[in-house]
Formats: structure tokens, C-alpha cells, sequence
């Protein structure tokens, strides 16, 4: 009897073994805060009625109470992806501080660098960073002068959590190379995010003993998720060098089904919330990303194996917005303190941003019709009218906000123009014009914004011999005159896919020294009510023939 009382009793033991509860690891992320810490409405919701957002007061809420959860079998993270503060007023005007003193306040464990970082120069940044109170982490970024690692950052960290290892690797995008004023990247290299990644993967899994992988970087899933699966290379296998995709850094797709050994990927730089996880269907690896400027705060919940110490699965906090978590100030009231230092320094960073500068005679939408809007088209013609130029453009992932009818402040025109571009004009030939107006229409790429001209381009046309028609002021290009053109001195440096741009004489090119959103404000200025219309200033017409003027 004792033997078999002895034999249950180890069975029973051997089944509660195997049914012993999972340990719980709340990963509370955030990515593309653009500095969004303050207050705001969610007029990307409602447009007329917004509801309002909390910001970092309501994020401290949240992030409070996850952390109020935990217990001998559970714990929590708080990381952030990138893109920490260019974007709203108390972000770029304090240069970041502002952020940064938030994060240390509300106790961040790591965050990584993204593009948006390098807006300003690395003396701006690295005075900025030198006030986190959190290791900074990037292991794809090279110091031209030393040949290693920036000293703000370090490849990887790992963290211990509930007698599980966990290491995190950061990185950062090699867009930035593309997408960032060249004098701000000068003395860094980006190395390629795959097999920097897969390094230190290989370290951390290996020579460091982690049980879980995290990889925090600042890129993130295509918008098509199912059809874009590995686009970067053709049936075979091999990357497809000459296609537009292979241009670009690899994305967070590419990443979790190329790397072995990641548990999670948490992404951003896409400003596309997921509801849940995309999970690659080869590697199992989870990736996650949020949505951008502080509107929410992502919460996944990880579960792993207490023996194994390997991860069996995620939970989501809300069926409605899965791991999205919108932080409503009527959901989240902000926290007394944080909100109110938050507050404290919007109101010195936006002194005079509510001031009316003008009126709105329409709802003023960045939203494109093939490469115009009425908030594009608002902007080139503001640059145009404050130089008197003959022609202007830009790129179409230059315009960041509406600008609803009535009143228009400058904090509005802050919204729609965040980042510190300058006005620059260039003298150049009609025939180089017409060059950098294919170099936007070819391939897969969908133009620009434009003032001063009428363009009529075909797809149905061979690469460079897109455009059927041309005109400047009215009257046919003439690709012998010379024309005055304005653009951005971001454009100018050769971004946004316009290299070309760097072969303009320095003779031929004018420094305004006047700042996009100026430009913009004066604008508001003296043409108010502004009634910006969808023109015929760009069209795409697949069966239009090249006029007479068009000799390729």
C-alpha cells in the first residue's frame, strides 16, 4: 500500500510539474514619440471633434499600473524603438531634454536610436543623450574616427527578470543614410542591420547564456504585411539587387524570418500599430510595433516557461485594441506629478504657438490624390510665393499634419512642419528640371509636390521618358532656359531619392536662410482665407503621348 501511496504521489508530483504556471513578463513599449509627451487631440479620429490624449501623464498612469501586477511570477520592461523626440514643440525645441527627463522619471530599461535622432547635429544629440539614465543601445552604428561603437551607445544589454536572462539587441535603420542631412551623419557609418543583428544575436544567445532574445529596432513592418512576405527577393532566394526594395535597410520582417535565435521584435519607424503580433511562419519569431507621437503605449504580455526558461506564448491586455493601447485621458487620468512637470515645460517650449496667423478657407488634408494635397500643394506654393521662384517641390513624406478650416495658429503650422527645413532655391536648365521630376516617377515611385508648373507623365513610358508634358508658368518647359527653382535644403543635400541634386554648382544656389515653417506663415499671412485647391498642376495619364516640346 505504501508503494503505491509512494508511486502517486510522484505521479501527481510529475503532473503538477508539468502543469507549473507560467512566469509573466509585461514588455511596455513605446516608438516614434516624436516628442509627443504633452497633451493632444486625437484628431487623426475625429478630425472635428477630437477626443483628447493624456500624453506621458496618462503613459506614467498606465505604465504604473502594469508595474502595480507584478509579483514572484511576474515582472515587466518598459523599452522605447526610436524617433524619442522630433515632432511636437516641447520635444524640438528643448532639443530632446524634455524626453529624456520624462523617460528617467517614469524609469525606462533601454532604448535605441532611430532616424529622426540625427535631425540635428551630433554635438545637439550626444549633449542630449548624455542625460538618460538608461543605457542607449545600437549595434549597427560606427564612429568614423574610432572605427567602434559611438560611446552613447552599446550593441546590447541584458537584463534579468524573474531568474530569466534576457537580452536585448538594438539597431537602427540604414535609412537613415538616405533620409538624413548629410553633415549630421558625416562621422558615422551604418552598417547593415542583418548581420549586425545576427552578431549579436549569436553573442548574446552563446557567450552571454540568454534564455529570451529581444531585439528593439528602429524599423518596422510593411504596411502589407501577407504580400510584401520577403519582396527583397525573387524565387530563387537571391536578393534582387537592382529592385527598389533592395535599396532600403531591411525591415522587421526581413530581420525576424533571415535572423534565428529572436524571440521578439519590437519595431517602429512604419507610424502602423499592430492589434497583435505578426508571427513569421519559419522562425515563430513575434514582432510588434506601435503607433507614433505619443497617441499610444504598447503592452504585450510574454509567458515563459519557468523550468525551460523558453518562451511559450503572449497574452494582449484588451480585445478591442489588442496590444495598442490609446492613452485617453478619460481612460488614463495622467499622473499628478509627471503630468504636471510635462505641462510645465510645454508651456515654456510653445509660448506664442496659439497666436492666429491667418485663416483656412478649406479643410486643408494631407491626403494624397495621386502626388498633390491640399495641404502639399499649400506648402509649394508658400515656398514659391515667399522667394518668387519659378517653380517648386517636395518630397510627399514632407507633410505631417492637416490644417482644418478657420483659424489658423502657428502651432498649427508647427503640426503640419515639425522638422527645421530651409527654404533653398537653385538656378538650373529646363532639361535638368525635367531630370529630377522622371527621378521621382520612376520605377515604383509616385512623384512629388509641385508649384509653378503643370506635369503630365505616363507610366506606360520607359523609365526617364515618363513625363508627356511640361509646363512652367503656363508656356511649355524650354529645356535650354535657365529657371529659379525652390525646394528644401533636405532635398538639396541629395535625399529622398534626389542625388541629383547634389550636382548643382554651389554658384547656382541660393541660402534664404529662412525656415520652411516661416515660409509657410507667411503665407497664412497675406493670402488668407487660403483656398488651396486639387489642381491640374500633376496628373498621371497612362495614355497620354509625349507633346511636341518632349524630345527624348
Amino acid at each position: 500500500m505504501k508503494r503505491i501511496i509512494l508511486i502517486l504521489a510522484v505521479g501527481l508530483g510529475l503532473i503538477s510539474l508539468c502543469f507549473a504556471e507560467d512566469l509573466k513578463l509585461d514588455i511596455i513599449f513605446s516608438n516614434d514619440v516624436h516628442g509627443g509627451i504633452d497633451r493632444a487631440q486625437a484628431t487623426f479620429m475625429n478630425p472635428e471633434f477630437p477626443p483628447q490624449l493624456g500624453g506621458g501623464g496618462s503613459a506614467a498612469t498606465l505604465i504604473k499600473y502594469i508595474r502595480s501586477l507584478g509579483g514572484e511570477k511576474r515582472a515587466s520592461m518598459l523599452l522605447d524603438a526610436g524617433d524619442f523626440f522630433q515632432g511636437h514643440p516641447v520635444g524640438t525645441i528643448t532639443e530632446g531634454r524634455a524626453v529624456i527627463e520624462y523617460m528617467n522619471a517614469i524609469g525606462y530599461d533601454v532604448m535605441t536610436i532611430g532616424n529622426h535622432e540625427f535631425d540635428v547635429n551630433q554635438d545637439k544629440l550626444t549633449n542630449t543623450l548624455k542625460l538618460a539614465k538608461f543605457p542607449i543601445i545600437s549595434c549597427n552604428l560606427i564612429d568614423r574616427t574610432t572605427g567602434k561603437l559611438p560611446w552613447y551607445v552599446e550593441p546590447y544589454k541584458v537584463f534579468t527578470r524573474l531568474g530569466v536572462r534576457i537580452g536585448i539587441v538594438g539597431f537602427t535603420t540604414t535609412d537613415t543614410e538616405k533620409m538624413s542631412f548629410p553633415d549630421n551623419i558625416k562621422n558615422i557609418d551604418f552598417l547593415s542591420e542583418k548581420e549586425a543583428v545576427a552578431k549579436y544575436v549569436k553573442i548574446v544567445r552563446e557567450e552571454e547564456k540568454v534564455d529570451i532574445v529581444i531585439v528593439l529596432g528602429h524599423a518596422g513592418l510593411p504596411y502589407d504585411v501577407v504580400p510584401t512576405y520577403l519582396s527583397r527577393y525573387d524565387a530563387q532566394g537571391t536578393e534582387k539587387q537592382n529592385d527598389r526594395y533592395a535599396a532600403w535597410g531591411y525591415d522587421a520582417q526581413e530581420i525576424a524570418r533571415e535572423v534565428e535565435g529572436i524571440d521578439l521584435f519590437v519595431g517602429g519607424h512604419m507610424h502602423k500599430g499592430i492589434p497583435k503580433p505578426w508571427i513569421d511562419p519559419v522562425t515563430q519569431t513575434l514582432v510588434i510595433q506601435g503607433y507614433a507621437y505619443g497617441s499610444n503605449l504598447g503592452w504585450l504580455t510574454l509567458t515563459i516557461d519557468p523550468e525551460t526558461k523558453t518562451l511559450t506564448g503572449y497574452e494582449s491586455p484588451a480585445i478591442r485594441e489588442g496590444s495598442m493601447i490609446t492613452l485617453f485621458e478619460d481612460e488614463f487620468i495622467p499622473d499628478e506629478e509627471i503630468g504636471e512637470t510635462i505641462a510645465a515645460q510645454v508651456a515654456i517650449a510653445e509660448e506664442g504657438m496659439d497666436e492666429i496667423v491667418g485663416t483656412a478657407g478649406v479643410y486643408l488634408s494631407r491626403t494624397n490624390v495621386d502626388a498633390q494635397s491640399l495641404m502639399g500643394n499649400t506648402i509649394v506654393d508658400a515656398m514659391r510665393a515667399e522667394v518668387n521662384s519659378d517653380f517648386s517641390f517636395m518630397n510627399l513624406g514632407g507633410v505631417r499634419a492637416d490644417i482644418k478650416s478657420g483659424p489658423v495658429t502657428y502651432r498649427s503650422v508647427f503640426d503640419v512642419m515639425p522638422f527645421d527645413n530651409m527654404v533653398v532655391s537653385f538656378k538650373c536648365t529646363g532639361e535638368f528640371l525635367r531630370r529630377v521630376i522622371e527621378t521621382r516617377i520612376e520605377g515604383g515611385r509616385h512623384g512629388m509636390i509641385v508649384s509653378g508648373g503643370k506635369v503630365i507623365y505616363s507610366k506606360k513610358q520607359k523609365n526617364f521618358e515618363r513625363v508627356t508634358s511640361f509646363q512652367i508658368g503656363g508656356k511649355p518647359y524650354d529645356p535650354n532656359k535657365i529657371y529659379t527653382c525652390t525646394t528644401t535644403d533636405f532635398l538639396m543635400q541629395g535625399n529622398a531619392g534626389l542625388s541629383l541634386l547634389t550636382q548643382v554648382p554651389e554658384s547656382d544656389i541660393i541660402y534664404h536662410q529662412i525656415n520652411l515653417r516661416d515660409a509657410i506663415v507667411n503665407y497664412f499671412k497675406y493670402h488668407s482665407p487660403v483656398k488651396t485647391k486639387i489642381d491640374d498642376r500633376w496628373k498621371r495619364d497612362d495614355n497620354a503621348q509625349p507633346t511636341a516640346e518632349m524630345k527624348y
